[in-house]
């Protein structure tokens, strides 16, 4: 659950005001148990895009469950019947046809607000994948150091030389620490040299067991 202080921190200041105890209690009582932890989560992650705009507290709430619904699978439609309940009813109850309430829905998807809140939800490939992007960058290293074929060591020790070298320019798309100890900046230092050795000896035509065996931070590379 949700505290007024809470809430009040997380929006930006121009709307403090707005944290008022009814918005919290409507926060904290959501009807739909299965997504409403989900919702408050949502709503103090994404309040930076208030900053975008001259947004209503209430239409960010109503934003911040459309877009909750999405994430977890619904539709379009269906997102927008379960945070408008009553205003669908209306259209039934006039009569609307299928096709215009789809164009009303529509029209929200392409909200203002709605996109802010979606492009907030977007994480980089690269974040979602550094596990896998580690494992690659282990085996390129393990190549380089025991592959049979001179060829395949080359290659190896050219993509490190390649994917840890330092970035032109380097833009933080998310807010995650990723600064480097300085033992991390040591061994891939020691990597990029040896790398750059190896591919030195093996155009001068040095034999594989005398590759193998360079230094790596002192540790002799076995066969």
């Amino acid at each position: 659950m949700l505290t007024r202080e809470q809430v009040s921190k997380a929006l930006p200041p121009n709307l403090k005001n707005a944290a008022t105890q009814s918005l919290v209690d409507t926060l904290n009582n959501l009807q739909d148990p299965t997504t409403a932890q989900e919702i408050r989560d949502n709503f103090i992650s994404y309040t930076g895009v208030l900053r975008e705009g001259k947004f209503k507290t209430e239409d960010y709430l109503n934003a911040v469950m459309y877009v909750t619904y999405k994430l977890i699978g619904k539709s379009n439609l269906d997102a927008y019947c379960l945070v408008f309940p009553q205003r669908y009813a209306d259209l039934v109850a006039r009569g609307t046809s299928s096709k215009d309430i789809s164009s009303y829905v529509a029209a929200y998807n392409k909200g203002k607000l709605v996109n802010l809140i979606l492009e907030q939800t977007l994480v980089p490939t690269w974040v979602l994948n550094q596990d896998i992007y580690q494992k690659a960058i282990n085996t390129q290293a393990e190549l380089m150091l025991n592959a049979n074929s001179e060829m395949v060591r080359m290659q190896a020790a050219n993509s490190i030389l390649t994917h840890l070298a330092k970035p032109k320019e380097a833009g933080p798309l998310v807010n995650i620490d990723m600064r480097e100890t300085s033992g991390m900046n040591e061994l891939k230092q020691a990597l990029q040299e040896m790398a750059q050795q190896q591919q030195e000896l093996i155009k001068a035509g040095v034999g594989t067991k005398e590759v193998a065996a360079q230094r790596i931070g002192g540790v002799v590379s076995e066969q």
